[in-house]
């Protein structure tokens, strides 16, 4: 295929996007549940406040201290809160969903490429933005790292210091992963303590490396969530793998799927068996 004949295709797809999304948000009013977020957030700035008066210091204090098996244990971990393992997979699939025919897929794989299509969106912008966010806020703040907790104590501000040795609060690596804690609990809602486990772990590791005081992952972490139940709810005004949220929260569609479902396979087996022919479904 020519790069003007992709181009053209890329340019289409990317515009029939925008054009549903437009039409989405003119037919479907901003219809959202009722979420307590003044007391959500009341409850978030509380927590970051007990936490920087009960653990900021003794983490200053313990910085260094840490064995360096246990060191090399969290440093190893801690680079899973780094965005790029999140927002480059999404963009690769995006940029994939924008080059391909989508008329000439059957129907089940259109819709597979669809879900996947409308999953990577969502973690691109719960990730993405909340990414966005973070960094104006910890180089609008300048707090001073850990490392320079013995010069400066527990609470130093350097406000737009621009220098990411006084860009302490709030942890980006905990934001990221405050965000796909969010992904997880709206995808697999039953599944959350296992997923609030892994990634506060996650988060945690930024104290232990000595890169930020325990505050700055307790806020970091619910910044990110904010962003992702927020991405969620527009999500589900678009149609987007949720359906409109009649609780507190989105809840996902059940075509959402993103492998082909047993269903499917038992019956194209069955069509091979009976010696059947099973045709592309084209729009």
């Amino acid at each position: 295929m020519s790069a003007v004949a992709l181009y053209r295709r890329s340019l289409g797809n990317f515009l029939d996007t925008m054009r549903i999304v437009r039409r989405r948000f003119a037919v479907r009013p901003a219809r959202y549940p009722e979420i307590a977020w003044s007391v959500w957030a009341l409850a978030w700035v509380l927590l970051a406040a007990a936490v920087f008066l009960s653990l900021d210091s003794a983490a200053g204090r313990m910085r260094g201290q840490w064995t360096p098996g246990f060191v090399h244990f969290t440093d190893f971990f801690t680079d899973f809160g780094l965005g790029g393992w999140y927002l480059i997979p999404a963009a690769l699939c995006l940029v994939a969903a924008n080059l391909t025919d989508w008329r000439r897929l059957s129907r089940q794989t259109r819709l597979l490429v669809y879900n996947w299509t409308s999953f990577a969106f969502l973690v691109f912008c719960a990730v993405g933005l909340s990414g966005l966010a973070v960094n104006l806020l910890k180089y609008g703040i300048g707090r001073a790292r850990p490392v320079y907790f013995n010069d400066f104590g527990v609470l130093s501000l350097h406000p737009f210091a621009m220098d990411a040795r006084f860009a302490g609060f709030p942890s980006g690596h905990a934001t990221t992963m405050g965000a796909v804690f969010g992904i997880l609990l709206l995808l697999f809602p039953k599944r959350w303590p296992i997923a609030l486990a892994v990634t506060a772990c996650i988060a945690s590791t930024r104290v232990f490396v000595g890169a930020h005081y325990p505050s700055d992952t307790v806020a970091g972490f619910g910044l990110g969530l904010a962003f992702a139940i927020v991405t969620g709810l527009v999500f589900a005004r678009l149609g987007f793998i949720f359906r409109r949220p009649s609780s507190t929260r989105p809840m996902p569609k059940r075509t959402f799927r993103l492998l082909r479902s047993s269903g499917a396979k038992s019956r194209i087996s069955a069509a091979r068996r009976n010696g059947e022919h099973l045709t592309a479904d084209h729009p």
